[in-house]
């Protein structure tokens, strides 16, 4: 059964561009870059598959603590997250979100193979890359830090212009 409860949404402005914040029952449950605006056909066709959305309501007030974190997260000032969140998603997918929170701290990377012995499925590489790609809640479930095997930048849900930026502020903190 599906959780009940309202949605509430901000928006963050980031170097990189607007990123939409989402809160349902008061727990970050999606971090992406844009506009609610632009996301919205997108987290209806989401919101049908988790969670029973009564009202979606833009709040500034709600998403404030979470927006200082990730503004503090872009100046240099934080490398890891404090919010409460929950991650929607298979079985499989949230044991790869979990793991990239888990073993992949600020400033370091892995290799889709390394996340994959992480989650004991050393060969599901491939899938593992799946589940990256539908990370919901980005930069504090670190899908950035996770490259190719020969270290290439690869696939990156925000665009691998964004990937580059978020290792580059790493690196330099």
């Amino acid at each position: 059964m599906k959780q009940q409860g309202k949605w509430y949404y901000g928006e963050v402005r980031t170097p990189l561009g607007p990123m939409v914040v989402s809160l349902f029952n008061e727990k970050v449950i999606r971090i992406d870059f844009g506009t609610f605006s632009e996301k919205k056909d997108f987290y209806e066709n989401w919101a049908c598959k988790y969670v029973e959305v009564h009202a979606w309501q833009e709040s500034d007030e709600r998403i404030a603590p979470v927006k200082n974190e990730i503004n503090e997260y872009y100046e240099g000032k934080r490398t890891t997250f404090t919010f409460p969140y929950v991650l929607y998603g298979t079985e499989f997918q949230t044991d790869v979100w979990k793991c990239l929170v888990d073993d992949i701290p600020f400033g370091v990377l892995k290799t889709y193979k390394d996340v994959a012995v992480g989650v004991n499925r050393p060969k599901a590489f491939r899938a593992v890359g799946g589940a990256v790609n539908k990370n919901p809640i980005s930069i504090a479930v670190p899908c950035h830090r996770v490259v190719g095997s020969n270290g290439s930048l690869v696939g990156y849900g925000g665009g691998l212009d964004k990937k580059e930026y978020l290792l580059h502020l790493e690196h330099a903190n």
